[in-house]
């Protein structure tokens, strides 16, 4: 096994690992408005983990290359990692107020600084560049739709119940927001 396999395999157990000690930790609370959330977490969890699976499968049954030149493993790689730590960071940055499932809580303030001066959900954006680096790292069009394609499709329902949540907690306010900022991508989307 080579340095970027394993780091990949290193990426990967990471990503796996994140993810499920976000679940099991950053769950609403007994006295948050919990009723908002409409499975969506439910979605995320069989859609992120079918995408992974699907696209590493994908990725040995058949051969659509992206390109015939290494730098795309990197690239891939890189996606993953900057996925992982930035998702940590924006998870971080928003503290008490970051719950897996769709929450308004108590106090409950919209966060308007560091990046989500440009974007409303970071945190699924970095998510999203996670699907995209392991689509570009197994440097496989087919496992790259798959990789990319079923969590970009469940966050954009989360993200509708949830605007749906702070439209109503927040009104104007999350109105006047949303017209300064873009969902997922800065400037762009």
């Amino acid at each position: 096994m080579n340095t970027l396999q394993i780091l990949f395999s290193i990426s990967m157990a990471a990503w796996l690992i994140t993810e499920i000690l976000y679940k099991n930790m950053l769950k609403s609370g007994k006295e948050d408005k919990k009723d908002k959330d409409k499975s969506t977490l439910n979605i995320l969890w069989m859609a992120i983990p079918f995408s992974i699976a699907a696209s590493v499968s994908t990725s040995y049954m058949t051969q659509f290359p992206i390109t015939e030149d290494t730098w795309i493993l990197y690239l891939g790689e890189a996606f993953i990692w900057i996925g992982i730590i930035f998702r940590f960071i924006i998870i971080k940055s928003l503290g008490k107020y970051f719950t897996v499932d769709v929450t308004i809580k108590e106090n409950h303030q919209i966060k308007k600084e560091g990046f989500y001066k440009y974007l409303r959900h970071p945190s699924y954006s970095f998510s999203l560049l996670t699907s995209l680096g392991l689509g570009l790292y197994l440097n496989n069009w087919l496992s790259l739709i798959l990789a990319f394609l079923p969590p970009f499709f469940a966050f954009l329902y989360r993200i509708k119940i949830e605007e749906q949540a702070l439209m109503e907690q927040f009104g104007d306010e999350y109105l006047e927001y949303r017209k300064k900022t873009k969902k997922l991508i800065p400037f762009i989307y």
